[in-house]
């Protein structure tokens, strides 16, 4: 039979025995570890398990039992299964609109639904009802409020793949924990260069005869997640800092999307933080 893959993720207040405690559990199943990272930054414990089994067992089952031991711990567990029904995905996004034109102009060519924008202001609500798709203000300014919102968000809608289409807030463990390499971000230049929200500004000031973005995936540490995807386009002597900026933001709506469809299409493998297409 076909080997039966499933992720588990489990975040909450470091303590001892929780991955010996998720491992044994699927041992006992006859399951084996293919993938294991954990981490623990101010207390707060965060692991990423990736499983496969080849014989046939009850998995609704070993979901609750996943979910019982969660409770035991203390834990909050979340299971991801690689099956090859659609995904359901969550488009965070801020002000600006051309990313997200992109990827609602494309959604019909996406191995996916667009299930929900979520917004940390209004101004882009107007293109969610036109798209006929439920829009989320999450607009609370303290970080940990916000991100309990985003997780009732994501859970409600069981969100398999988050979007940040020029989403302008920084994510914390607490988030980019639960969805390991399935957040997709894009950075306005080729990364590790330029780090930050004025890339574009810094390029031009430093005189950059070549601009480019990086679509990547998230992960604790700012802007440094593995890179999927890059492009980039030539400056020359006529170009002001906004014809920049106008090219950049066409080349980042491209680029998220390509990106996105790539996920989607199964065709990414995160290996020793760099991303092989298969």
């Amino acid at each position: 039979m076909k080997k039966i893959r499933i992720g588990i993720t489990v975040v909450g207040k470091d303590r001892e025995g929780v991955v010996a405690s998720f491992t044994n559990l699927i041992f006992q199943k006859q399951g084996n570890i293919e993938k294991v990272n954990q981490n623990v930054i101010k207390g707060l414990f965060g692991m990423h398990l990736e499983a496969s089994f080849s014989r046939e067992f009850d998995v609704k089952k070993f979901d609750r039992e996943l979910q019982d031991l969660g409770k035991q711990l203390a834990m909050e567990v979340s299971v991801y299964h690689e099956i090859n029904s659609d995904k359901n995905i969550a488009v965070f996004v801020t002000k600006e609109p051309h990313c997200l034109e992109a990827l609602l102009a494309a959604k019909s060519q996406l191995k996916g639904k667009i299930s929900i924008i979520v917004g940390t202001e209004k101004t882009l609500e107007s293109y969610a009802k036109k798209a006929g798709i439920p829009f989320v203000l999450v607009d609370e300014k303290e970080q940990q409020k916000a991100e309990d919102h985003l997780i009732e968000v994501s859970r409600k809608y069981d969100i398999d793949l988050v979007v940040l289409a020029r989403y302008m807030r920084i994510m914390t463990p607490n988030f980019v924990w639960r969805y390991p390499h399935r957040i997709i971000n894009i950075h306005p230049s080729l990364l590790p260069a330029f780090p930050g929200a004025f890339a574009y500004a810094q390029a031009f000031e430093r005189g950059t005869k070549i601009v480019g973005v990086t679509a990547h995936y998230v992960t604790e540490e700012l802007d440094q997640g593995p890179i999927i995807f890059q492009d980039s386009f030539k400056v020359d002597s006529a170009d002001t800092l906004e014809t920049i900026k106008e090219k950049g933001q066409e080349l980042e709506a491209q680029t998220l999307l390509k990106a996105v469809k790539m996920h989607l299409e199964g065709k990414l493998e995160v290996s020793w933080r760099k991303v092989y297409t298969k």
